[in-house]
């Protein structure tokens, strides 16, 4: 018997209407096949916040410059920023990495390729040097993760500019418009965001991305950041790792991971739902359902370590003694439904 086979039994061992849980059963059982036991633990926990800078930023396409990237990089670094105030109450550590920025800072793990990507609506963002070393170091970085002993990892990110790059990697991919897939990020106003779709068109114009080849597509429209993430991904099925997708921009990583390698898709666990336009129709390619519909867009791995907490309260069940031989009654067994 398998190690999901094994999650299935346990949960129908719980006194409770089968699969009462829904997607939450579904979840476990997803990660008791990546760790290969029934005997599922995620007592170790880490967020891997990816950072980097993107040259389309000249183009109008957003609110704030890239200094805000430093800004709050540092501000994870130190322990203060969001996703570590939220990853307090979930005991979830916190490193940030830097893929790219224009202005480095001190404590973060340094994955640096390069200073920034170039302007996409001019010429290619990246090299294809740059985007392989970038998809290699997010790899590695989750071997590292492993062999400290992390049993899941939530992506997150940080840049100014990279919806925009998002966005563009999703009408290359999918043949969208950029009006059906772009939004308004951070708070653009209508002649921000209409900047931003002209900047995207220009870039695809520019740079003809292949949709076949997942790898033009990043380095030609995306991210160092994203490249960083797409590797994570790719990593959490080389080392049997759960790899948690945050919003959109995670979500695009993932698609791309997904891309390269389709399998990698099965070591995935979605979290939540992004109000930016792309999101469903990323979340429908990767064949993923998040759990979490709140409205987020905040980015750093938010929507991704909360979907924690969760998880945890299925395995307080999953693992708990209220099973129907404590309690001394019979098992509920599935039933015909009357056509």
């Amino acid at each position: 018997m398998n190690a999901m086979e094994q999650a299935r039994q346990q949960w129908d061992r719980v006194a409770k209407p089968l699969h009462s849980l829904g997607q939450l059963e579904d979840m476990i059982v997803k990660i008791a096949g990546i760790q290969e036991t029934g005997d599922v633990c995620i007592d170790r926990r880490c967020a891997l916040v990816f950072c980097a800078d993107h040259g389309v930023v000249a183009e109008g396409v957003t609110q704030s410059m890239s200094d805000v990237t430093a800004r709050v990089a540092r501000s994870i670094a130190e322990g203060t920023g969001n996703i570590n105030l939220m990853s307090a109450a979930s005991q979830a550590d916190v490193f940030a990495v830097d893929m790219g920025m224009l202005y480095p800072v001190a404590g973060l793990i340094d994955r640096r390729v390069a200073a920034g990507t170039e302007n996409m609506a001019v010429r290619p963002a990246m090299t294809p040097d740059q985007a392989q070393r970038a998809l290699r170091a997010g790899m590695d970085l989750v071997g590292e993760m492993k062999k400290k002993g992390y049993q899941i990892i939530l992506t997150g990110e940080m840049g100014i500019g990279n919806t925009t790059a998002a966005a563009a990697m999703v009408c290359a991919f999918t043949g969208c418009s950029p009006r059906e897939v772009t939004g308004r990020g951070a708070g653009l106003s209508d002649a921000g965001l209409a900047r931003k779709c002209s900047a995207i068109e220009r870039a695809l114009a520019v740079n003809h991305p292949d949709p076949g080849d997942p790898m033009d597509v990043l380095a030609k429209v995306g991210g160092l950041e994203i490249a960083g993430m797409a590797g994570a991904f790719l990593g959490g099925m080389k080392h049997r790792l759960p790899i948690v997708i945050d919003g959109v921009i995670s979500a695009v990583a993932a698609l791309t991971a997904k891309r390269i390698c389709p399998e990698a898709a099965a070591f995935m666990l979605p979290s939540h739902m992004s109000r930016e336009p792309a999101a469903i129709r990323i979340m429908d390619e990767l064949g993923l359902q998040p759990i979490i519909r709140a409205d987020l867009a905040l980015g750093e791995g938010t929507g991704a370590v909360a979907l924690l907490p969760l998880l945890d309260m299925a395995l307080r069940v999953y693992h708990g003694p209220h099973t129907f031989r404590d309690l001394g009654m019979a098992a509920y067994t599935p039933q015909e439904e009357s056509k």
